[in-house]
């Protein structure tokens, strides 16, 4: 592909259904197609020369389609600023999204209400907080429903869009800790846990989980993540009665070798990112 537009070899080759195109040039060219109307023209010219039928196909449906967009009312000048914001926020968030992350939140207020209940739940007294115990795999969670197949209604239109990619993947992902973060931030506060404690554990587990994502798919990677964090962790953790090290201040420097390698992979492999639709 050139600097300014898409060569020709990668025009008729998307034109003839982009099977002997790699999977990059194909993502690049879509989203190049977004802002150059010159490349959009040559493709339709390419579409009409190497695949007549699939251009008779969309001036059939073209055609069935215009009388009824001609008569189709305009929404009110007052009433578009909510399609705006719905749009605007659709880059971030899913629908299905919400009841996830209230739920996340829940779950959150529900530690905190049963560690203010304990007796020294503080973390210096060694008794458990629960609100430390699941803070690493409560934005797993919601990073596993933002991208669950069968969570997310418009699947299909997702894993096919151009910017399908990295970045979608860390906008959702920053979507959900806006909202466990300043949760887990009350309930650390609280319960006088440092920040430290729950926030390092919490971020190398999120890095881990979008690491392993561009391998096995980012909601297997949450699920896995999370049981091994249950098997490991909680199920100790609830037997002794005591704190674990892994969620000691000992363990602090292990979590940050943790969320440092877990960046480095997401860097190394943005690109794995732009086919997560194939097996997330």
């Amino acid at each position: 592909m050139s600097v300014e537009h898409a060569s020709m070899r990668i025009i008729d080759g998307y034109a003839r259904g982009g099977t002997d195109l790699a999977a990059d040039e194909v993502w690049a060219l879509e989203a190049h197609l977004e802002a150059c109307r010159v490349c959009r023209e040559r493709l339709s010219a390419a579409v009409a020369a190497q695949a007549p039928a699939v251009a008779a196909l969309v001036a059939t449906v073209w055609s069935g389609l215009e009388p009824q967009l001609a008569v189709t009312a305009t929404m009110p000048h007052g009433r578009r600023w909510p399609a705006r914001l719905s749009a605007r926020l659709s880059r971030w968030l899913t629908p299905t999204m919400a009841p996830w992350l209230s739920m996340v939140v829940a779950v959150t207020l529900l530690a905190l209400l049963l560690d203010l209940a304990g007796s020294g739940s503080g973390s210096g007294s060694g008794e458990v907080s629960l609100v430390l115990l699941f803070a690493p795999v409560l934005p797993v969670l919601g990073v596993a429903a933002s991208w669950s197949r069968g969570l997310d209604p418009a699947y299909e239109l997702t894993a096919s869009a151009p910017r399908a990619g990295l970045q979608l993947v860390l906008r959702r992902t920053a979507s959900v800790l806006a909202v466990v973060v300043p949760a887990l931030l009350v309930g650390g506060w609280m319960t006088g846990v440092m920040v430290a404690q729950w926030l390092l554990p919490c971020l190398a587990f999120t890095s881990t989980t979008l690491a392993l994502g561009g391998v096995v798919g980012v909601t297997r990677a949450a699920v896995t993540l999370a049981l091994v964090w249950a098997a490991v962790v909680v199920a100790p953790t609830a037997a002794a009665g005591r704190t674990t090290f892994a969620l000691q201040t000992g363990a602090l420097p292990v979590w940050g070798l943790v969320l440092t390698l877990g960046i480095g992979v997401v860097i190394a492999r943005r690109g794995a990112y732009c086919v997560l639709g194939a097996h997330r």
